[in-house]
């Protein structure tokens, strides 16, 4: 990928990771200009929602120490995904990121 696609997004892909509504402005956001970096964050945030409620519904109805374990996982992910989109790379979370690139791939 380009670096001048990293330095045009950085903004709005580290606004991604500042709650959900961040989410849905930096997609907004980016839709004219189609940033590839922007819509990789995007989508691995979307994952990371998709698995705070998860893991709210676990705490609540299965196990309150595994969901709670799950959230803790969760938010590591999250710091480990907001740190490399301040940082201007692409990574993906580990073990649940190329799904998320896969399963939100329309977004683009």
């Amino acid at each position: 990928m380009a670096g001048s696609e990293i330095k045009d997004g950085k903004l709005w892909a580290t606004i991604s990771y500042i709650t959900p509504i961040g989410l849905l402005i930096a997609i907004s956001m980016n839709l004219e200009k189609k940033n590839p970096y922007v819509f990789f964050h995007a989508r691995q945030m979307i994952g990371l929602i998709i698995l705070v409620i998860f893991s709210n519904i676990c705490e609540k109805y299965v196990n309150s120490w595994f969901g709670t374990a799950l959230w803790f996982i969760t938010f590591i992910g999250w710091l480990y995904s907001l740190f490399f989109a301040i940082k201007g790379e692409y990574k993906l979370l580990p073990f649940l990121g190329h799904y998320f690139q896969d399963w939100f791939k329309n977004l683009k």
